[in-house]
């Protein structure tokens, strides 16, 4: 079993982090921490391997991968089994389709708590996880984190 751990590069994607270092702490499983980015259609070859997606993608989009990788980084250097994902697609796709590939038996989601009327006007990427994953899904609940940002992730 490994986990996901899907993020928005917010300030607040520290405490998504964190709240799966504590089950891969008490678990030993991997974690992947994965970022989704919208390209062009044509952006990525069908035929590709998910691993030469990755790959293209994570040269598109430097700062992207930077970023994902630096939370990555710090999970390893506790000595923990991390890796940085940068995938393309629609989020909740991709994100679902790269648990599959990865073996998931879980998904970390963060939320911003907007309420209601956000969600129904703009949609809820948590929400989407939730009702389309076969998978358990945790949520943290991330709406202080945003309030004290931090540049660097």
């Amino acid at each position: 079993m490994n986990i996901v751990v899907a993020v928005d590069l917010s300030p607040a994607s520290e405490l998504v982090v964190e709240a799966a270092r504590g089950v891969a702490e008490l678990t030993g499983v991997s974690v992947y921490i994965l970022h989704t980015v919208e390209t062009e259609a044509d952006f990525i070859c069908p035929d590709d391997s998910p691993e030469a997606r990755r790959a293209k993608v994570a040269k598109a989009f430097p700062l992207e991968q930077g970023r994902v990788q630096a939370l990555a980084d710090k999970l390893v250097d506790d000595g923990l089994d991390a890796e940085a994902l940068l995938v393309c697609g629609s989020g909740v796709d991709a994100t679902l389709q790269e648990a599959d590939i990865l073996d998931a038996g879980l998904i970390v989601v963060g939320t911003h708590g907007h309420g209601a009327v956000y969600d129904v006007l703009i949609g809820s990427y948590s929400v989407s996880i939730i009702r389309k994953s076969r998978l358990p899904v945790l949520v943290v609940p991330v709406r202080e984190a945003n309030k004290a940002a931090t540049p660097d992730v």
